[in-house]
């Protein structure tokens, strides 16, 4: 979904050969999955980071088409609305100097991206939600126009019959509107992490990817607050789930899935899995039809981009063809600061690394029903939520954190050799005293909130003011 499209004119002889195309690539991938053409490694991390553009009284400033001619990086793109970027990292090996190479890569950007957007009066803002987010910057002339964007908001209202998308989320206080268009999606920027992994090991790399989902939501949590109302700790998972909501077809447990969601269950054998379920479970939203080689899967990969799991499988391709295999982990909020991101990152590489490193598969131990009903508690209440671990062991979020996965991630990135001291700084540091603090990006906007009242203009300035000085939230002051 990262690249422009030629057309958003599609016939109904598109979408028969588009499927036909797509029909053929997932065969192509089934034989690589079968005799082991795909690249043999792993050890390999970058991330995704959405951002906010605002305007001097920090409103969202629909002005990415100078911001992104001026900042001219290839890492720095746009998103799907003018007020929107996003910042791409390299790949970073895991190892040695991982975290510091990464935090060195996103200062240098973060700081030309600051740079530019100040000569333009404007200013840049890494959080989940705008506090300050009104639905009238949601229309569609603030939509970036780009081919890919218009035909996407076409195809979902085609498949909705063109019925609006309603937005209805209980949390502490409930919120229900109706949007004409998918610029709802623009309300929510995040934190998306890459890990490439061996094929080998991709179905266990997923199905702990999907049990990290709930502490991981929980830890980075930054979006309570939307249209002024406030809602679960990590708002931009049911805002996501149900601003491009086309039904597709129902799972096991009979739930209807989604464009935007969990998964259905746990990876038996291979990550192919998702790929098949894609092929038969999801209509196609953009047919564009292309000419070159098939073993490109350009037909499969732009069809798996318009399928957002909250853990997704990736096919990539380095310049000479050879596949790979990525998870990309979509469920982390943007922000709080630089350092926080990085923290966030060294957590779920090290936690992951721990578990696909232990005898006993920690998904044996978990039921998939378990699993995502954590997953959406952790969202609704953040670090106060309480979590069914191993064979269903209830544990509050707290103790879990602080007594088995703080310890388990430290454990992991020492296993791939990450520099001892940016593991005492990333994780004993930050996500330690985080946890203890219990004061994530969520917790701290509801404190300011609480004390201030809903002053959301005092409250952005704030946030903006400590993350411009890279302070990890757990010593924001309110």
């Amino acid at each position: 979904m990262g690249r422009e499209i030629s057309s958003t004119d599609f016939t109904e002889n598109d979408f028969k050969e588009f499927e036909k195309r797509l029909r053929n690539e997932s065969l192509i991938l089934r034989h690589w999955f079968e005799e082991g053409d795909l690249e043999d490694s792993e050890g390999l991390c970058g991330f995704e980071l959405e951002a906010w553009l605002v305007d001097q009284d920090l409103n969202p400033a629909p002005r990415n088409e100078e911001f992104l001619q001026r900042v001219n990086n290839p890492l720095v793109v746009p998103e799907l609305a003018k007020f929107n970027v996003e910042i791409n990292s390299t790949p970073h090996p895991i190892q040695g100097n991982l975290l510091s190479s990464m935090k060195k890569e996103l200062t240098k950007v973060w700081s030309l991206c600051e740079k530019h957007a100040e000569e333009m009066g404007i200013g840049v803002l890494a959080i989940g939600i705008h506090p300050k987010l009104q639905d009238e910057f949601l229309k569609i002339a603030n939509m970036t126009p780009m081919k890919r964007y218009m035909a996407l908001n076409q195809q979902v209202l085609k498949l909705r019959d063109d019925k609006p998308l309603n937005l209805n989320i209980e949390g502490r206080e409930n919120l229900q509107i109706q949007h004409r268009d998918v610029m709802l999606e623009a309300t929510i920027t995040s934190l998306q992490i890459h890990l490439q992994v061996s094929p080998k090991l991709a179905a266990r790399h997923y199905n702990i990817s999907q049990i990290l989902s709930a502490p991981m939501v929980a830890v980075t949590a930054n979006s309570p607050f939307l249209f002024g109302k406030e809602l679960w700790d990590e708002t931009r998972i049911p805002v996501f789930e149900q601003s491009v909501e086309v039904a597709s077809f129902r799972d096991r447990q009979g739930d209807q899935i989604g464009r935007v969601h969990f998964g259905t269950g746990l990876l038996k054998d291979s990550l192919f899995e998702p790929f098949l379920e894609n092929l038969d479970g999801f209509p196609v939203l953009l047919p564009l039809v292309t000419d070159d080689d098939p073993s490109w899967l350009n037909h499969l990969r732009l069809h798996n981009g318009t399928i957002w799991r909250w853990n997704r499988p990736l096919i990539g391709l380095d310049k000479h063809g050879k596949p790979h295999l990525r998870i990309e982990h979509r469920v982390n909020s943007s922000g709080p600061s630089i350092t926080d991101t990085i923290a966030n990152i060294a957590f779920y590489v090290g936690l992951d690394r721990y578990f696909i490193s232990q005898e006993e598969p920690l998904e044996s131990t978990f039921s998939f029903k378990n699993i995502k009903e954590n997953f959406y508690n952790a969202a609704r209440y953040g670090f106060n939520s309480k979590i069914k671990w191993k064979k269903g062991k209830l544990l509050s979020m707290q103790s879990l954190l602080t007594e088995i996965l703080i310890p388990a991630a430290r454990k992991g990135l020492q296993i791939y050799g990450v520099d001892k001291n940016d593991i005492a700084f990333y994780i004993d540091e930050i996500i330690s005293n985080r946890v203890l603090s219990m004061r994530n990006g969520a917790n701290w906007q509801r404190s300011f909130i609480s004390k201030s009242g809903r002053n959301f203009h005092a409250m952005t300035q704030s946030y903006y003011e400590n993350q411009k000085q890279d302070i990890p939230v757990h010593l924001w002051k309110v």
